[in-house]
């Protein structure tokens, strides 16, 4: 299984841009879908999740701003990101609690930078 994320790049405080995550490989299902991010010298935290019966949750700093979709059908999940600010600068991350016929294991994209200036 193979995560690929997409969307990166460098944006001014106030903009908006959208990621993208899609998953390949031998997927019988996917139980949860998810965006974090890491800050340079900070942990990665947890951004948003979708998990697949509902009940979307994100962090403090991104509510109302950001909007997590996912298609399960075609194994992708997105982050819309606007009003974009400094502090959301980072490399971003999908992560999926995949099942195939062998395992249940959570997968994680390679990271996509996101880089606001002021």
């Amino acid at each position: 299984v193979q995560l690929q994320a997409s969307g990166g790049g460098l944006v001014q405080a106030g903009g908006s841009l959208r990621l993208s995550c899609a998953a390949s490989g031998s997927i019988l299902s996917i139980n949860g879908m998810g965006w974090y991010r890491q800050a340079p010298g900070k942990q990665r935290e947890r951004v948003a999740y979708i998990p697949s019966g509902g009940g979307i949750t994100y962090a403090d700093s991104v509510k109302d701003r950001f909007i997590i979709s996912s298609e399960y059908a075609k194994n992708s999940v997105y982050l819309q990101m606007n009003d974009l600010k400094p502090e959301d600068t980072g490399v971003y991350y999908c992560k999926m609690l995949v099942i195939t016929d062998s395992t249940f294991a959570e997968y994680w994209g390679q990271g996509t930078l996101v880089t606001v200036s002021s």
